[in-house]
């Protein structure tokens, strides 16, 4: 049930009073239609895919309504809230930039920037020298393939302008983006697809059993592509719509293959990065490999709309002064917020809260998998961040049904997902705020056992 419409019809649903968790109207309330209603009315049909709940306020884990309703949160509204909702110094922040009396400057130069590039890069493992600042992860991830493709015409002239990314890769929704992603029916409407930007399967160790760098190879010749004529590669850090990882040492051979042949190795960061996948700061340092740009975005300010590409000096000055610049780059507002959700995150030691609450959620859904392995196929990701593969009962086909229905039964308890999404919507996504705590890890894993036993009752 990809891209499905969640009904308009108020239900009765049993009443939740927790610590973290409070359901006392119909699902949808029914005071919230006229919204809903207008939203249908005048949005495109594409916007109402989201389970019907109408955000008034969040905080920390908890997104309220106005109506007396409260949700634990494990979207963190799609991964950007990694240091929580509505976090009192970010709001300081932003006020304060705000009355300041400067809210845009374009390109001109201004502290704000400057401190959070200057940031940045400080956070980056050594190497990474320069930081460009931008507005959303799509921008992001079309400048990194500019500036990878840009390199491979200076060193290997017109033959080398291929770009190849993975299957199932999710990397935006602007023209280049979606030509680069890996889900064919996000990129029917291109029909002229770039014949130099191909995609291989992606080595997850679940759809994909091959996870030998070899079949990395083995495709590339499959399809005519020569190490000569591939300017970059671009991969998630992990696979957005599944929480899946490749072998540490598939990337590293990726790393080697790439310095071999003078290819530019691209991390897509933009779910991964800011402490979300735990152990580390910044999600490829799982690999033990050094990028040569990186994209970013989400989590980088915990709130407004910020991304930016990192990277080596000598790939981010391929463009010479007033050429390659964005509107909005580095808005002041968004740098404010952005300097003091990085401050949050380290300060308050967020990395090691997704290392231990991660451990604990991943064990939590282990075992809820053990208990339904007619249904749970597979359990992928890291620290705060995982997916939950659901498949019809006795085999291997995705039940995008079945989640779908979980998600549902779950936001009628309290427990907050955006909606089903990886493989053909078959996936539970789970990333909560770094912030969370033990007992709403555990009530949150409770709460989604019951959700799945309730759908398999329908289902």
């Amino acid at each position: 049930m990809p891209g499905a419409t969640y009904p308009l019809e108020p239900q009765v649903v049993p009443p939740v009073d927790t610590p973290y968790r409070r359901i006392q109207t119909k699902i949808p309330v029914p005071e919230s239609l006229s919204t809903l209603e207008d939203l249908r009315r005048y949005e495109p049909l594409s916007m109402t895919g989201q389970p019907l709940v109408v955000w008034d306020r969040a905080e920390g884990c908890q997104v309220h309504d106005k109506w007396g309703n409260m949700w634990l949160d494990w979207s963190s509204g799609v991964l950007v809230t990694n240091a929580g909702h509505g976090r009192k110094e970010l709001i300081a922040a932003i006020c304060e930039q705000a009355r300041h009396g400067l809210l845009h400057n374009y390109c001109f130069p201004s502290e704000h920037r400057a401190k959070l590039a200057k940031r940045l890069v400080e956070l980056a493992p050594e190497g990474i020298e320069k930081c460009f600042l931008l507005t959303t992860g799509s921008e992001a991830t079309e400048c990194a393939v500019k500036l990878a493709r840009t390199h491979g015409l200076t060193v290997g002239g017109r033959e080398k302008i291929g770009l190849v990314s993975f299957q199932h890769a999710f990397h935006g929704r602007t023209l280049g983006a979606q030509m680069i992603g890996g889900i064919p029916s996000l990129k029917e409407w291109i029909v002229n697809l770039d014949p130099a930007m191909v995609q291989v399967a992606f080595p997850d160790g679940f759809r994909c059993p091959d996870t030998s760098f070899d079949f990395f190879l083995k495709q590339l010749d499959q399809q005519g592509v020569a190490p000569s004529q591939t300017a970059g590669v671009i991969t998630e850090t992990y696979q957005g719509g599944g929480a899946s990882f490749a072998p540490p040492e598939y990337i590293q051979a990726l790393r080697a293959w790439c310095d071999e042949h003078d290819i530019v190795l691209i991390m897509d960061e933009v779910q991964a990065a800011f402490g979300r996948t735990g152990t580390h700061f910044w999600g490829f340092q799982h690999y033990g490999i050094l990028p040569d740009l990186i994209c970013c975005g989400k989590g980088i300010s915990s709130s407004l709309p910020l991304s930016c590409v990192l990277g080596k000096t000598d790939l981010m000055d391929q463009y010479p002064a007033g050429s390659m610049t964005s509107t909005h780059t580095g808005n002041p507002v968004c740098c404010a917020a952005a300097l003091a959700s990085l401050d949050l995150i380290v300060n308050e030691k967020l990395v090691d809260n997704a290392t231990r609450m991660g451990a604990l959620l991943h064990r939590l859904l282990g075992e809820l998998k053990d208990r339904h392995p007619e249904v749970c196929a597979s359990l992928q990701g890291k620290g705060l961040v995982a997916g939950l593969h659901l498949v019809k009962p006795g085999g291997v086909e995705p039940d995008p049904d079945l989640a779908f229905q979980v998600v549902k039964r779950s936001v009628e308890k309290g427990l907050l997902f955006f909606s089903p999404v990886g493989f053909q919507g078959a996936t539970v996504k789970i990333s909560p705020p770094l912030t969370i705590n033990e007992a709403q890890v555990r009530e949150g894993a409770e709460t989604l056992e019951e959700a799945l036993g309730e759908a398999l009752g329908q289902t």
